[in-house]
């Protein structure tokens, strides 16, 4: 079934006299109920948390959300952005499909890696970072940079804001200036806008089947390794709420003061469901549990 390309709620419509909804709405609310009472010590506050739930089992998807269109500060979740648009451009021919491209590509989603995505923007927005710039050669740069967010405006994307490189020391010259100049300071998405993404990725509708398979081949993760790095894509995030025969596609995001992950589940009868799961505050951006025990709330209470 193909859905025309709205915002989430009209993408993931399902019938008015379907039940489903409702349902998969009491697990996310049972599961963020739960999870916020079992971290308390230092509390999870109810607005450092953000989840969106769909589920892909049936013939249309069920969404269900916590706060769903919250603008939050994504962190690394929004290379899946830079990269759908990368894709976007290669299929359209107006960016070169070359060896060294896909191996930034590849760095930014498998590695998160920041200096990756810094060369994919570049290539993707024909910008560059330097030293600062006249305000009127800053303001065309500005608007150039923003093609990334236009285009996902463009497609009924709500609140995806992709204007900046993630920095791991902070940005400098024009990169620093723009954000002075021209606020939001910050990138930003909802939970809701990355759920859209991850199923348009499952359902072959971003940008097309071929080029969803091979960003989803990016995002393939092991939730089952053995790994000794707590920030792990694989074991750190939504991964240790899996159980035996279930499959994982997923990118994280984390800084000092967030903790993020954008999930696609696939279950042991072959059903899929998405998770994404977002949190907020420097006291929990370290705490390698909240996510995981959202995830595994819903994923054992599936209606």
């Amino acid at each position: 079934m193909k859905l025309p390309v709205l915002g989430l709620a009209a993408t993931l419509l399902v019938p008015a006299m379907a039940t489903e909804p409702a349902a998969l709405q009491a697990v996310v609310d049972r599961a963020v109920a739960d999870t916020r009472a079992e971290f308390t010590a230092p509390a999870l506050q109810a607005d450092q948390l953000a989840v969106t739930v769909v589920d892909l089992r049936g013939a249309a998807p069920v969404p269900a959300s916590y706060r769903g269109d919250a603008r939050m500060y994504p962190a690394s979740v929004i290379k899946l952005f830079f990269a759908a648009y990368a894709h976007r451009l290669m299929e359209d021919g107006k960016l070169a499909d070359t060896p060294e491209l896909r191996r930034g590509m590849r760095d930014m989603i498998v590695d998160s890696y920041n200096e990756a995505t810094s060369y994919v923007v570049d290539a993707i927005t024909g910008t560059t970072s330097g030293p600062e710039l006249p305000p009127d050669e800053l303001a065309k740069w500005n608007a150039q940079r923003g093609i990334v967010t236009r285009y996902f405006a463009g497609l009924g994307y709500a609140n995806v804001y992709a204007q900046r490189k993630p920095w791991g020391e902070g940005p400098y010259g024009r990169e620093k200036q723009d954000m002075e100049a021209h606020p939001p300071a910050r990138n930003y998405l909802s939970t809701n806008d990355t759920a859209r993404l991850l199923v348009e990725l499952a359902q072959g509708r971003c940008v097309s089947p071929a080029r969803s398979a091979q960003l989803l081949e990016l995002m393939r993760r092991d939730p089952f390794k053995a790994s000794d790095d707590p920030d792990s894509q694989d074991v750190g995030f939504t991964g240790p709420a899996l159980s035996p025969g279930m499959k994982l596609w997923a990118k994280a995001g984390w800084v000092s003061w967030a903790r993020h992950d954008a999930a696609l589940i696939e279950l042991p009868g072959g059903g899929r469901v998405v998770i994404v799961t977002f949190t907020e505050g420097r006291e929990h951006a370290n705490n390698r549990r909240i996510i995981a025990a959202v995830a595994r709330r819903v994923l054992a209470h599936l209606p």
